[in-house]
């Protein structure tokens, strides 16, 4: 501990860092600093002047605390510590000024302003600023720029803190935001004009300090004061991003990140943040029964005893969706195993081992990203698979990681050194010898599209193998947040799910959404949308979609997390463990519990490391046997990015997003 330095924070002596900032070694001694431009994850503008401390012994004016290191305090007399005040009267002369100047242009609309509430200008005003203004001139305006369907804009009240324009530049990686002109015609604006295209831009309105940038969905429809807030796990993608529900009465009005280091850091993709408008369209709220061709409302009753007749002495096929928690997922195997038949989570055809978590999930977590030297992308595109993961790898380039890629070409934001678009590029690397880069910590990510073709398991295999012989960490990137749960709970059939469906006479369809399911079997389908999936079926029972119930998820590194409940189903659905629960004693094969905690004791006595909420164990390294790879390229994972599930596809923002992708990407010219 010999490298830390004393210094004397108003009055209170604390050892700290040399490499942090005045702001920083505050922060730690428990003292806290305005600030506007400063955050702790975007580079340092020092641009608002907000924190002002003054350093005893130094300049004769107050110092910028978010600028300044403790490295560059000049000790006291005879060698005593550095002295710093954060509360003196030149500080509180100086905070009052700059608040001041901040306000001279700032509209007097808090009342009408969205960000009432939660506005940081409005607090600090109250607790550093004046009550008075000595600015008569008349205020200067700014016109609004048109950022797309997520961000709405207020630019009048803007104090030019470019934390959006650090944000979307370094984080984000798509510099589309920036600041013209000079003195009082400086303003932030978008490139030409253009509406904004990052999959992460909703982030911009988080950190926003004033209510320059607002919410567009969200805008008008609640205050902060009138939300129940229920934190919670996003199911969007496999990333598993912490998140917090807010909800007024029983609708879902928005959707906002919570910090969590190891996972998402704080920031959350605009199809996690946008998505809620989606809960509450298109709803099954009562269960349907094919009556003459025609889904006819019924009964729970009436359709517990149709699902019941149509099992019974059948053989069964269960099939678990993406969207489906690890208990309802284990309660259906129980349920249809019981019945003697088969239950398939890979549904869309990967080639995935079961028993083998290191071969499904992998050996790195997502934080091991950041310090990587090498990073390899398989047969993925973390950009439109886990956008949040993607700034992680580009967080990892900036700090000089080479990243490499095989698979088709695209845009992530980051220089990719290319060795090829498919299989035969991944044989070559198989080939090499990697021991040149055994002492370079690396990361190897295998996404769903390598793993799809009927060799998914042999380019799995290869991929390993390259990974064992390089002493690379592997991670495979899921796309839906069940399957890594349902794995785990053993949700798998040998011979994937042309097995599972062989011969079967009735499917029961957890959620299944994505894939057409084989005409002339009877269909029972439990869900949250009238998707896909219940337009096959011919019994409907109705489920709760991910804010609606209490959940287990794992996600793509391993790690399980625990999602509450922020609402409840809407009409007569029911949770989705307690829809099997009740089928089964229909079935004559009660399940032996009666509710969720019971439930949780039998799936955690099966699957230990379930009960590790929010770590990631480690899993043991087996090479599955080597196959033989197949010719041709690595196919995408994902078609359309912000339709990726039934919640999504359900939402208005979601098509609009849809649209303008659509909309930007360029013509293809005839001779293409």
């Amino acid at each position: 501990m010999s490298d830390l330095r004393t210094i004397i924070i108003d009055d209170i002596e604390v050892e700290v860092d040399p490499a942090l900032t005045l702001i920083q070694a505050c922060e730690q001694a428990g003292i806290e600093i305005p600030r506007f431009c400063y955050h702790e994850r975007l580079s340092i503008a020092g641009n608002c002047r907000m924190c002002l401390v003054e350093v005893v012994g130094g300049p004769p004016k107050p110092a910028a605390s978010c600028a300044m290191q403790v490295r560059d305090l000049r000790p006291g007399p005879d060698g005593a510590p550095p002295v710093v005040k954060t509360n003196s009267p030149m500080v509180k002369k100086a905070r009052e000024g700059v608040m001041e100047f901040l306000l001279i242009n700032h509209p007097l609309d808090c009342p009408i302003c969205d960000q009432g509430g939660e506005c940081d200008l409005q607090d600090q005003a109250m607790a550093y600023g004046v009550d008075f203004s000595r600015f008569r001139e008349p205020k200067r305006a700014v016109d609004n720029m048109d950022l797309g369907p997520l961000v709405g804009t207020a630019m009048t009240r803007c104090i030019s803190c470019t934390r959006c324009v650090r944000f979307i530049t370094e984080v984000a990686g798509m510099p589309e935001l920036g600041q013209t002109g000079r003195g009082e015609d400086a303003e932030i604006t978008s490139y030409l004009g253009q509406t904004l295209d990052s999959e992460m831009q909703g982030n911009i309105v988080d950190l926003c300090p004033v209510g320059a940038l607002t919410s567009k969905p969200y805008a008008f429809t609640a205050r902060p004061w009138e939300l129940t807030k229920t934190e919670t796990i996003d199911v969007m993608d496999a990333l598993g991003s912490n998140i917090r529900v807010d909800t007024k009465g029983r609708e879902v009005m928005r959707i906002l990140p919570r910090n969590h280091d190891g996972v998402n850091e704080e920031w959350l993709s605009d199809r996690s943040r946008y998505v809620w408008d989606g809960l509450r369209r298109q709803r099954l709220d009562k269960p349907y029964v094919r009556k003459d061709g025609k889904l006819t409302p019924v009964s729970w009753p009436e359709a517990l005893a149709a699902a019941a007749d149509a099992m019974k002495g059948k053989t069964v096929a269960g099939l678990v969706g993406d969207l489906a928690p690890v208990e309802a997922a284990f309660a259906l195997k129980q349920l249809v195993e019981g019945q003697g038949g088969r239950v398939e989570c890979r549904v869309d055809g990967v080639k995935l081992p079961a028993g083998n978590r290191s071969a499904y999930v992998g050996t790195a977590t997502i934080e091991e990203i950041e310090s990587a030297g090498m990073i390899l992308l398989v047969g993925s595109n973390p950009r439109q698979e886990a956008p949040v993961l993607n700034a992680r790898i580009r967080k990892a380039w900036l700090r000089g990681a080479k990243v490499a890629r095989i698979g088709e070409p695209a845009d992530l934001t980051y220089d990719v050194i290319e060795l090829g678009t498919g299989r035969a590029a991944l044989k070559n690397l198989a080939e090499m010898d990697h021991a040149d880069k055994r002492g370079i910590p690396g990361v190897m990510i295998v996404g769903q599209g390598a793993l799809r073709g009927e060799d998914g398991a042999a380019v799995l295999a290869a991929a390993m193998a390259t990974a064992a012989d390089a002493e690379s960490k592997f991670l495979v990137l899921h796309t839906a947040a069940s399957r890594v749960g349902a794995m785990d709970a053993g949700c798998t059939t040998d011979g994937g799910i042309e097995a599972a469906l062989d011969g079967a006479d009735v499917i029961y369809a957890l959620g299944v959404d994505e894939i057409d399911l084989p005409d002339g079997r009877t269909v029972i389908y439990q869900g949250s949308h009238g998707d896909r999936g219940a337009h096959r079926a011919d019994i409907i029972l109705p489920g709760a979609a991910y804010t609606e119930e209490q959940g287990l998820f794992v996600n793509t590194e391993g790690r399980p997390q625990l999602a509450l409940r922020a609402g409840f189903p809407p009409g007569e659905a029911k949770e989705n463990w307690a829809i099997l629960r009740a089928l089964s004693s229909e079935l004559g094969a009660t399940q032996p519990w009666n509710s969720l905690a019971e439930l949780r004791q039998v799936l955690v006595a099966d699957v230990p490391h379930l009960k590790q909420i929010d770590q990631v164990p480690e899993n043991e390294w087996q090479v599955p046997e080597q196959g033989e790879v197949g010719e041709g390229d690595f196919g995408p994972a994902i078609e359309k990015h912000y339709l990726t599930n039934p919640i999504l596809r359900a939402s208005e923002v979601m098509g609009e997003l849809t649209a303008l992708a659509a909309s930007r990407k360029p013509a293809k010219l005839a001779a293409e």
